[in-house]
């Protein structure tokens, strides 16, 4: 593992000597002690590899960490005497942290994670150009440029360790990016765990993150171990991380610095070794200023944030989307339905306020509906171009309800199972609401948890997507 390794150091003799431990592990080697400098070494001897003292003598070394981190085939390390640099550091891109003064193994195991690094962003870069012509990349459908712009993101954050936050409406894949990211990162054979930090009940969110022992409380008949613990090496999943509690927060902001966590009722700590990823449907910015999101958290969790766009901004995904739909569930049934021209355009011309979630939710009830070709009778919710009042599905018999003053119906044939026509109520009720599950409780008279349990039962759903 030979490598081209730039050390920018101010202080002479700390360069000199890094630069010949450096030499005897058989890299090749340039050094320098300016920010200057350093800008024109990267051009001319090209490395793979740059050491990094944030305190030089001509500008802010993490200034050049910046411009690092926007280049294809280079990577930065810091050279951080204290810990606010290193926090520092890495949200400015560096891919880890030395702490001086340097000994062998530690700037071994950077160079390996810069090598590794490298050598996984080259093989992603391939990997990305050969699905974009297939219109997919990793877990994410789609070939319109704004999605074009995320699959750089993802690409250009996988193969590294630092923290991502993730933003979008709901409905518009923000897990999907999130597994994909993990898939394409070196923690890829690891776990990937996902919480829902708004689902959970407030007095269990505490134990289900960092665990408890056992007789911590009534009912802690056992020791638990965290989503913490249990995502060690591999990838954990905050969503909707701005309807945790303030208290909480304090105690998650603390976990993500300190890299350990205590169990309710224990004594010691643990340490964890998970790659956190954090997602919100709210603006981060105005979720600070209105108190849900604590702004230390909000400047810990960003250190690279990938907005997901809405699917009004990809309309050219649409019919991608759809199809894909469709083929899943024309494969786990072992049939074949086809969409019609007409029910393809009417696809088309929705604008789709519930996003991707809200469109698999209308295949999922016309894919019910059809017999062999989905035709736009079936997609019953959907506004025509002309703004007429929906369409109902199927024959309608002259007792049957139908479509007036908008109001929105849907038809079930006669025969349809009881399971079938209540999850076509179900799902097209959540359609209806945006894809809001406690307004589509309320609108059918249930709760919210059995729709909840119908919706991941049905799997018509990921009901912890974003």
């Amino acid at each position: 593992m030979r490598m081209r390794i730039l050390v920018v150091q101010a202080d002479e003799s700390r360069r000199t000597a890094l630069g010949s431990a450096l030499e005897k592990e058989g890299h090749s080697v340039s050094v320098t002690g300016s920010l200057r400098s350093a800008r024109a070494s990267l051009a001319q001897f090209a490395p793979n590899a740059v050491l990094v003292d944030p305190q030089l003598p001509d500008g802010d070394g993490l200034e050049l960490v910046r411009e690092i981190s926007g280049l294809p085939r280079v990577e930065a390390v810091a050279l951080a005497p204290s810990g606010k640099e290193s926090f520092d550091a890495q949200r400015s891109g560096a891919i880890d942290v030395l702490h001086e003064p340097i000994s062998t193994p530690p700037l071994r195991r950077a160079l390996a994670r810069v090598h590794r690094t490298l050598r996984l962003r080259g093989e992603i870069g391939e990997l990305r150009d050969e699905l974009r012509q297939l219109g997919r990349f990793g877990r994410l459908i789609g070939g319109s440029p704004v999605m074009q712009q995320v699959y750089d993101l993802l690409g250009r954050v996988a193969p590294t360790e630092a923290t991502v936050l993730i933003t979008g409406e709901s409905g518009t894949g923000k897990e999907l990016a999130a597994m994909t990211l993990h898939e394409m990162s070196p923690r890829c054979e690891g776990p990937f765990l996902a919480i829902n930090c708004g689902a959970v009940a407030s007095t269990m969110i505490e134990s289900e993150l960092f665990g408890h022992e056992k007789g911590s409380f009534t009912g802690a008949s056992q020791r638990h171990a965290g989503y913490f613990e249990r995502a060690s090496g591999g990838t954990l999943l905050l969503d909707e991380i701005a309807e945790m509690s303030p208290d909480l927060q304090v105690k998650l902001l603390r976990v993500l610095e300190t890299g350990h966590v205590l169990r309710i009722g224990g004594e010691k700590e643990t340490a964890v070794d998970a790659r956190i990823v954090a997602a919100t449907n709210r603006e981060p910015g105005e979720a600070v200023m209105q108190g849900k999101l604590r702004e230390d958290l909000y400047y810990r969790l960003r250190g690279f944030q990938i907005r997901m766009p809405a699917l009004r901004e990809r309309a050219d995904d649409v019919r991608l989307l759809a199809e894909h739909a469709l083929g899943q569930m024309n494969c786990e049934k072992e049939v074949v339905k086809r969409f019609s021209p007409e029910a393809l355009l009417r696809i088309e011309s929705h604008a789709w306020p519930g996003n991707v979630r809200e469109l698999r939710n209308a295949v999922q009830s016309a894919w019910i509906l059809a017999d062999t070709v989905i035709g736009p009778q079936c997609l019953s919710l959907l506004p025509s171009r002309a703004g007429n009042p929906p369409v109902a599905a199927g024959p309608v018999p002259s007792t049957a309800p139908v479509a007036a003053d908008g109001v929105r119906t849907i038809q079930v044939a006669v025969g349809t199972s009881l399971a079938d026509a209540e999850r076509a109520l179900i799902m097209a009720t959540l359609q209806s609401c945006g894809g809001k599950r406690t307004a589509t409780a309320r609108m059918l008279g249930i709760g919210v948890k059995t729709l909840y349990n119908k919706l991941k039962e049905w799997s018509a759903v990921d009901v912890s997507t974003p």
